[in-house]
């Protein structure tokens, strides 16, 4: 199966992503107009950048345009916007709330992550991240039994997520 082909049929890159969020938070301060040089200065990338950028978000129906060159979300890009925006809030709640990776590190995690989950696996988190840190006590109880854990590998090396070989003792390893 060619699962790794689907990274490229993602229609949000993550520069579009970021383009996207640029327009609208420099264009909330403008009645939702934004100046490509805001944009520029927001992304912290050139004017030239930003404009090859938009031409392919609007091409896609994210953004439009006026005659004196502002850009706007369409719908659909304030629609994108809001996913992204929901998703990250999600991964990073999960990232540094669940499994006790700092802010820091779940930020930028969470940013690099956003845009590549689908919105059934993004709900499906929300929903499992609200029953973890829910009243639930069995719920709070497996939530602190996991912080405490220390990951320790059995022995034999055989469990029923490395089957046979160590995925731990790769990660230890990795670059």
């Amino acid at each position: 199966m060619d699962t790794w082909k689907e990274f490229e049929a993602n229609e949000l890159t993550h520069s579009a992503a970021h383009h996207l969020l640029a327009v609208d938070q420099v264009g909330a301060a403008y009645g939702g107009w934004a100046r490509v040089s805001d944009i520029a200065r927001q992304l912290n990338i050139t004017r030239g950048s930003v404009s090859i950028n938009l031409r392919a978000l609007k091409k896609r129906g994210w953004v439009q345009t006026d005659a004196h060159h502002l850009v706007k979300l369409t719908p659909k890009g304030a629609k994108a916007v809001r996913s992204v925006m929901a998703k990250r809030v999600v991964l990073k709640a999960f990232l540094s709330d669940v499994l006790g990776i700092s802010e820091s590190e779940a930020e930028i995690d969470s940013c690099k992550i956003e845009h590549l989950i689908s919105q059934s696996t993004g709900q499906r988190l929300a929903q499992f991240l609200r029953f973890l840190t829910s009243g639930d006590v069995s719920a709070r109880d497996l939530v602190r039994r996991f912080r405490r854990s220390r990951g320790e590998c059995p022995q034999s090396r055989r469990c029923d997520l490395c089957k046979g070989h160590c995925v731990m003792d790769e990660l230890k390893r990795a670059i």
